[in-house]
């Protein structure tokens, strides 16, 4: 009879954001499949937790996937953590769970603690609708270009980002998205827990002033608004663009990016049969 793969999500900082059925889960595993065997050590020594620990990183996943399927397929239990927070979420583990389920293996999510839940939920800005975007590219140009990609996106932008290149994504955040609300989140549940608030100009000041920025940072930023006036009609809104001299079809493809909506609801709105 097959096993059991448990996603069991650990703390991001404080040891005590651990909920019982994550300490019952990982003292009952067969195995536990960590990032790092020392820093998932930590956790399981404050718990007096005796589980064998295994290494499942970036640079051994491919291998050790396909070992602990095995090892699943035997019947063993496995705990997949990360170092911080919910595994999967910009960390390893997407291998094995792919490799279980296609051996009809029972994946159960021991859900907890997650950083980009966290700072969403005290940052201030709306929580309606996010995009989650892991981390942002490390180059400049590639980075800028992710912006743009997401620049109308109508949800609040979440990111993951290393202390030495926060105040230059700030910066291209600037350039690329404008004067929209930033908020840094910086060493989340630890003793230098952190929230910064402004315009990304106003938070990259901020942190420019300082001797050195350290720590885990989310990064979040506001929710494009729509540039054509909201209080106005689609069909009004399409007539505009007319008037500003472009073709109705083109104007009607215009309205559909303002309001994020189908080409087709926009043709519906004003009446306009599809060519």
């Amino acid at each position: 009879m097959s096993g059991t793969l448990y996603l069991v999500a650990t703390p991001i900082g404080n040891l005590e954001d651990i909920t019982y059925r994550a300490v019952r889960t990982l003292r009952e595993a067969d195995v536990i499949a960590c990032e790092d065997t020392r820093q998932t050590r930590k956790l399981l020594d404050h718990y007096a937790i005796a589980s064998p620990l295994v290494s499942y990183h970036e640079h051994n996943e491919a291998a050790r996937a396909e070992e602990l399927a095995s090892k699943l397929q035997a019947g063993a239990s496995v705990a997949l953590v990360s170092d911080a927070g919910m595994p999967l979420v910009s960390d390893p583990g997407y291998r094995l769970v792919r490799a279980a389920i296609g051996a009809g293996i029972r994946v159960v999510p021991v859900p907890g603690p997650s950083a980009l839940v966290a700072a969403l939920a005290a940052s201030g800005l709306p929580t309606d609708a996010f995009f989650f975007g892991g981390f942002l590219p490390p180059k400049a140009g590639q980075r800028a270009r992710t912006l743009e990609a997401l620049r109308d996106e109508p949800a609040t932008l979440i990111f993951y980002e290393a202390p030495h290149r926060i105040i230059e994504t700030l910066g291209d955040i600037e350039n690329v998205l404008g004067e929209r609300t930033v908020v840094v989140a910086r060493e989340l549940t630890k003793v230098h827990e952190e929230f910064l608030r402004g315009t990304a100009a106003e938070v990259r000041a901020a942190l420019a002033a300082r001797p050195s920025v350290k720590g885990e940072i989310t990064l979040l930023v506001g929710k494009a608004t729509a540039s054509r006036a909201d209080d106005t009609t689609v069909e009004a809104a399409v007539e505009a663009y007319i008037r500003e001299g472009v073709s109705r079809m083109e104007a009607v493809k215009k309205v559909a990016k303002d309001r994020h909506l189908p080409k087709r609801e926009v043709y519906r709105l004003t009446q306009i049969e599809k060519p």
